[in-house]
């Protein structure tokens, strides 16, 4: 099923986005590139962070693609399921918050 809903990333299509858009798509490359260099944080725990995000946003190939680099740098497969069990959690964790509103809601609705 998932082979019908996305696409399967080609050079076609990368080439396709590139010429419709090639100055926002090159900025956006320059940023990506700058993002994932060595800074403050090591390739691999930005490789984890990138994992956890991709759940959270569920995009397929963002989840694909930074779960091959974060092997690549060195991330055990247990701790890339860590790191998607702490997306979960997240997830989960801030529908629980956001019950606030529904509970400040039916206050306000009274009865």
């Amino acid at each position: 099923m998932a082979d019908n809903l996305y696409p399967a990333a080609s050079r076609e299509l990368n080439q396709a986005r590139q010429a419709l858009a090639p100055e926002t798509n090159d900025a956006f490359a320059a940023f990506s590139k700058s993002v994932f260099k060595e800074g403050a944080l090591d390739a691999k725990t930005k490789q984890l962070i990138a994992v956890a995000a991709a759940h959270v946003t569920q995009c397929p190939y963002c989840i694909r693609g930074h779960t091959k680099q974060a092997l690549r740098a060195g991330a055990t497969r247990e701790e890339v399921m860590e790191a998607i069990w702490v997306a979960a959690e997240m997830r989960a964790g801030a529908a629980v918050a956001h019950s606030s509103l529904a509970l400040d809601a039916m206050n306000e609705a009274g009865g």
